[in-house]
């Protein structure tokens, strides 16, 4: 399985694409081959993005987006709106999708989806306010089910959880968990090649999130316990670079084949609360469930001890979803006096330690670029900018043991790297 991350823009537009296998299977119509699970993170294509007022906050991009319209890329599974700010909630971009799309889930933390629920644009039952996570709660879990390959194959599933931090007056910090197990062919049988049509399990409006009883969920893979951080060596994990696509590969297991880029679809079954199977029948009727990919975005930072730490010891371990497989998370330091809100970005210093504790395979930069600010909210912003040179000499002080460690990237607009497992 891998997991394709392309960035689309200078600044935190990301298109995520978690795929069960390397090989290009026959087109479908949605783009991308069966079990495939897309994710468009805090679209910002093109114009300026203002909050409240121009003379307050006015923002513009330095680097052009790769694409200039939505429509350029697949459809995605979801939308994924990590603040309700308009550079990461900006409405002329999320206005591009397509309103009567069958295909799209927009999620958002609760005053981005209010946001996007104002503007009209969307079917209102396609909009969620994400829950935040507790390791209480089962349902603070957004769950997608994903159906098998073929009969007698695992079913996947992708899960989606909103992390934000406490008592925070600026209302930036967040972290946002994916991860994602794939779908799976019973042996000896072929996928198949069409793509059910999209269904959504809610049961009422007043709880869009209720789970419908999936019959085909296999069980929740062994825990992952946590193991001791392997130190870096001299040189970051292996990669091999393709130029002709302006991507690159990192194997997460020992593997040397090239990468493949998915590039038709598949649609899924959200089934949006945890599923539990107790059965040792319904363990019999499945094949072993596969490991999991999961990633962590976290554009503003947010401090893990003990929001992410909380949702790593409990659902990422149950998820077997550990070490971490990505780490989307700025570079920059970026601090406004007490009374503006005070740290905006947390950068380096902050990152260094969710990319040590949760072991990431990959570190990429978000949020970094140098954009075009002007208004009274930006007059006494003080930036600390650390260049990838530094962040790996951190990464490498920080880190334990000894082992391949962190492979710390910046990709710049339109670049994309795959990770595979």
């Amino acid at each position: 399985m891998s997991l394709k991350i392309k960035h689309l823009n200078g600044d935190t537009t990301f298109l995520l694409t978690f795929s069960p296998t390397e090989q290009r299977p026959p087109s479908h119509r949605y783009g991308y081959p069966p079990g495939t699970f897309s994710v468009l993170v805090d679209p910002w294509l093109t114009g300026p993005s203002s909050m409240w007022h121009p003379k307050f906050l006015l923002s513009k991009h330095t680097v052009p987006s790769c694409i200039t319209n939505l429509s350029h890329i697949p459809e995605p599974n979801v939308v994924l709106v990590s603040q309700d700010k308009p550079d990461h909630c900006h409405e002329p971009t999320l206005r591009q999708l397509d309103p009567t799309s069958s295909l799209t889930n927009v999620l958002g933390v609760p005053g981005a989806a209010k946001k996007i629920r104002g503007m009209k644009h969307f079917d209102p039952s396609r909009v969620h306010a994400l829950p935040v996570y507790s390791s209480k709660d089962h349902e603070s879990v957004i769950r997608f089910y994903i159906p098998p390959l073929s009969p007698g194959g695992a079913a996947g599933e992708a899960t989606i959880a909103y992390v934000p931090a406490k008592m925070d007056v600026s209302g930036l910090h967040n972290a946002l968990g994916i991860t994602y197990r794939p779908p799976t062919t019973a042996p000896s049988t072929p996928p198949v090649n069409h793509s059910p049509k999209p269904e959504f399990r809610y049961s009422n409006f007043s709880s869009p999130y209720a789970y419908h009883q999936t019959r085909n969920m296999p069980p929740t893979p062994p825990e992952s316990p946590p193991q001791r951080p392997r130190s870096l060596s001299n040189s970051t994990e292996p990669s091999t670079l393709s130029t002709a696509s302006s991507s690159s590969s990192i194997p997460l297991s020992h593997t040397t084949s090239a990468t493949s880029t998915p590039s038709n679809s598949h649609t899924f079954h959200p089934s949006h609360s945890p599923t539990h199977s107790t059965s040792s029948t319904t363990s019999s009727h499945f094949p072993r469930p596969a490991k999991t990919l999961s990633l962590i975005y976290s554009p503003h930072g947010l401090a893990y001890a003990p929001h992410i730490q909380a949702y790593a010891t409990s659902h990422l371990i149950a998820q077997a979803a550990l070490p971490l497989t990505a780490l989307i998370h700025g570079f920059d330091r970026v601090e406004n006096p007490w009374y503006m809100g005070g740290n905006i970005n947390a950068g380096l210093p902050g990152g260094v330690q969710i990319a040590k504790h949760l072991m990431a395979r990959t570190w990429i930069g978000a949020h970094d670029e140098d954009k075009e600010n002007s208004g009274l909210s930006v007059l006494k912003v003080k930036i600390r900018k650390f260049g990838i040179g530094e962040v790996r000499d951190m990464v490498r002080r920080e880190w334990c043991g000894g082992g391949n460690g962190c492979d710390v990237r910046v990709l710049e607009c339109g670049e994309a790297v795959v990770m595979k497992s």
